[in-house]
């Protein structure tokens, strides 16, 4: 079969791959708040600690997955023992509800899930090259972002008839239709050198060490801040949103939750599409920028009504916002890690700060909602994504022109961005 015949039948199995994962990538994600809250009557605070305690268990695998992603050839079975993981994980809640054992399952779904960004990003890069990675990314999200409608319509409609706990058959459905893609990507189409971000073989002779890299480069450090403000803002917002929902009605709850989620994807495909065509043109820090713009006019909008359908409405806010992160994302720390070898060690690096960002983004809001109610804790996570505006603006350079001069040079990339952020 020629090269030719490997990326097309790669990029099918991509597509199908990124559709599937959707739901299994983040297990129970926020129909975890609603089936806490309304089967197992949790308080806010309690499902905002746990929430918590799960993503910190992510913090402390995410480096060493990217590291891991670096280091290994088996990319794809790597991807598949970490969705059987996760689906395991999430199946065990409704058979073990009290809080130990919900943090102790839902920690190991959330450390197996920080596998799969790295992982795509890698295997993308590894098969398209860095020419066509841009698109490639916004491809890989727009088909994520359509998997994720498609669940959630599907669990909003089963949700109404049969209650919460069909999400939990969704999942596994999703998991296992997600096993058979990741196993159709052919394991000769993907060069592992370039997959971690070497563009020209033996390039990695006299590479920086992850940790050299992660410190010396300030760009870096500076989009790694900004990360962690996006997410400690955007995080726990949709899970507010559903539990406001689900105070009204609890299998209403879940389908409006799923309503919200449905159309929030939908609105992200055309945003990720939009970045993969036009972000190597337009600017990739032009886009980031606007994904932190989104947030605070989203949470100053939450606090204008409790309609259900007003919530769902503000909703399709967070359509624009992550889907313009999640494709923009892999390309800014590419463009970071040029030559570097360690693209999947500073990707795991950076998503480590977005995960510290999202475990306080829960727990802050779990206590502002006990403490002053939900508009406040509304407003104050959009007042964190204004911190992260004024922080992008003034302390992130534009990134995509870093090593675009000459791509198969071995420069020194961390030397670049920092002599770049200091113009």
């Amino acid at each position: 079969m020629s090269d030719k015949d490997d990326k097309g039948r790669a990029g099918r199995a991509l597509d199908a791959a990124n559709f599937f994962l959707a739901d299994v990538r983040d297990g129970l994600g926020p129909y975890l708040a609603v089936y806490l809250l309304t089967e197992q009557h949790w308080d806010e605070a309690r499902i905002g600690l746990v929430m918590s305690i799960a993503t910190i268990a992510g913090i402390v695998a995410q480096t060493p997955a990217g590291a891991l992603v670096d280091a290994i050839r088996a990319k794809r079975m790597v991807m598949a023992v970490a969705a059987v993981m996760v689906t395991l994980a999430s199946l065990s809640l409704p058979l073990f509800p009290k809080f130990l054992p919900v943090a102790i399952s839902q920690g190991i779904a959330q450390a197996a899930a920080v596998i799969f960004p790295p992982a795509i990003a890698a295997v993308s890069l590894g098969i398209f090259g860095r020419a066509a990675f841009t698109r490639r990314i916004g491809r890989n999200e727009t088909f994520n972002h359509a998997g994720n409608a498609v669940a959630a319509g599907l669990a909003g409609i089963s949700a109404y008839w049969f209650g919460p706990t069909v999400v939990f058959y969704l999942l596994a459905a999703m998991a296992v239709a997600s096993l058979v893609s990741i196993l159709a990507i052919p394991e000769r189409a993907i060069d592992h050198d370039l997959a971690r971000g070497l563009d020209e073989a033996g390039a990695s002779g006299e590479q920086p060490s992850g940790l050299t890299v992660l410190l010396s480069c300030r760009p870096l450090l500076v989009f790694a801040i900004c990360v962690l403000l996006f997410h400690l803002s955007n995080a726990a917002m949709l899970p507010l949103v559903g539990q406001k929902l689900a105070l009204h009605d609890k299998n209403m709850g879940t389908s409006l939750m799923s309503a919200c989620i449905a159309a929030a994807q939908i609105v992200m495909v055309p945003f990720a599409m939009l970045v993969g065509a036009k972000a190597d043109r337009w600017g990739h820090k032009r886009f980031f920028l606007a994904a932190l713009l989104i947030l605070p006019v989203r949470g100053a909008l939450y606090t204008l009504s409790d309609n259900p359908f007003w919530l769902v409405g503000v909703q399709l806010l967070d359509g624009v916002g992550a889907g313009i992160f999640g494709a923009i994302f892999p390309v800014i720390v590419a463009d970071l890690m040029r030559n570097t070898g360690r693209f999947n060690v500073a990707q795991g690096a950076v998503i480590t700060a977005q995960s510290i960002g999202a475990a306080l983004s829960t727990t802050l809001a779990g206590f502002v909602v006990v403490g002053a109610g939900y508009s406040a804790a509304f407003v104050t996570l959009g007042a964190t994504a204004a911190i992260g505006v004024i922080i992008c603006l003034i302390a992130l350079p534009e990134t995509r022109q870093i090593g675009d001069d000459n791509p198969r040079r071995q420069g020194k990339t961390a030397a670049l961005a920092s002599a770049i952020a200091a113009e």
